[in-house]
């Protein structure tokens, strides 16, 4: 049996089914809708397969338009709208049984000697990843074992996730808690050398815990929620090269919710302070009824 992280790279492995038309799994989940970093994932996975390859991701800007449903494969057309001397772009939709989910601009470019740099340092001093608990370790402490479907899930789960603060489990616990949580994150095993495979899997974890932000002064981020919600639209820039096998923190913040909407920005690290990744994305959260 394949290890998570395999099952990623599978998972991000398209088939080519024409020119600039792919196909990509989508695996029968026990959820509602489709993941919505698998499709960002895949569609980037297009986008980067129709370039010559010697250019990274720069940047990417989504829009999830539907919900996807699980088990049913989606087909992603991409568009070749730009192929200059240092940018290349393209346009990536994503269709499932004839109706558009999902659509993707994508910016690659040729890397270059910038004449300065400069960037914000990570918020504050944080622990070392290897000193917290992973996500389930925390779970198995405050229920005692992992209910079942959660074990499904951890095992399945391509990514090791370790909360920079403790879970809180009771709305005593966040009362007074401001909008911003901190992760440490990386795949839990080899995803191999490929630049584009490591771009799509952090691009797949970018979705996982963001708007984590937006909900912790509201409810604890596990147990029982009152609220739905659902991604509307993502974006990413691409700064420096990295593995998402090796550890990264993700600071998240929310800096507004209002109207049902709210605003997620996070920043990838990695070990040394090097700013990686930069994150903003909005989400739809309902009262349950």
């Amino acid at each position: 049996m394949t290890n998570p992280a395999e099952r990623l790279v599978g998972l991000l492995d398209l088939e080519k089914i024409e020119v600039d038309i792919f196909s990509g799994r989508s695996p029968q989940e026990s959820i509602q809708r489709v993941f919505g970093g698998q499709v960002a994932g895949q569609a980037l996975v297009a986008a980067g397969r129709t370039t010559a390859g010697d250019r990274p991701v720069h940047s990417l800007h989504a829009y999830f338009l539907r919900p996807g449903r699980p088990g049913v494969p989606i087909v992603y057309q991409v568009e070749r709208i730009r192929d200059g001397r240092s940018f290349t772009t393209r346009r990536v939709t994503a269709v499932q049984q004839g109706r558009t989910i999902f659509n993707l601009t994508a910016s690659f470019h040729k890397p270059e000697v910038g004449a300065f740099e400069h960037q914000l340092p990570p918020a504050r001093e944080v622990p070392h990843p290897e000193s917290l608990p992973t996500l389930a370790e925390e779970i198995r402490e405050h229920l005692g074992q992992l209910p079942e479907q959660l074990e499904r899930m951890a095992r399945r789960q391509p990514f090791d996730i370790r909360y920079v603060d403790r879970l809180r489990w009771n709305t005593e616990e966040i009362a007074g808690s401001d909008p911003r949580s901190a992760v440490w994150m990386r795949a839990v095993g080899s995803l191999g050398d490929d630049p584009l495979v490591h771009t799509c899997a952090l691009t797949y974890a970018s979705d996982m815990t963001l708007l984590d932000a937006v909900r912790v002064p509201v409810e604890p981020l596990w147990g029982p929620r009152n609220f739905d919600m659902a991604s509307l639209d993502h974006a990413m820039w691409f700064h420096r090269p990295f593995r998402a096998d090796e550890w990264f923190l993700y600071e998240q913040e929310s800096p507004i919710a209002t109207g049902g909407l709210g605003l997620a920005r996070g920043r990838v690290y990695d070990l040394e302070g090097r700013l990686l990744v930069s994150v903003v994305q909005e989400g739809l959260f309902r009262a349950l009824q």
